[in-house]
């Protein structure tokens, strides 16, 4: 699978999402902070950071019994490529439905 589509796949989940992003803002935790506040259970949370893992978004750093989890941001590259690629397009898009909204007033 493409890396960017298997970023969106894996991202598309709102827990996962939340996640990542409190791992992006909080720096490493462990499965049992995660849980604090995720809505889910701790399997769940695990086998979303599971997901998030194989996706490369998070990485783990062992300290004895406890894992500790972070974000890894520069795993969006491929994400950042694919909306600077498209987002080439939007500008004129936009200025074709300005246009086109122009010449519809009466």
């Amino acid at each position: 699978m493409e890396p960017a589509a298997d970023l969106f796949r894996t991202l598309s989940d709102g827990t996962r999402r939340g996640l990542f992003e409190r791992l992006a803002r909080e720096g490493e935790l462990s499965v049992r902070v995660l849980t604090e506040g995720a809505g889910v259970s701790q399997p769940a949370v695990s086998q979303h950071l599971k997901a998030l893992k194989g996706a490369g978004l998070v990485g783990e750093l062992r300290q004895g019994r406890t894992v500790l989890y972070s974000a890894r941001p520069e795993a969006l590259r491929p994400l950042i490529d694919w909306v600077a690629h498209y987002g080439r397009f939007w500008p004129e898009r936009f200025d074709r439905l300005e246009q086109l909204l122009k010449d519809m007033d009466p």
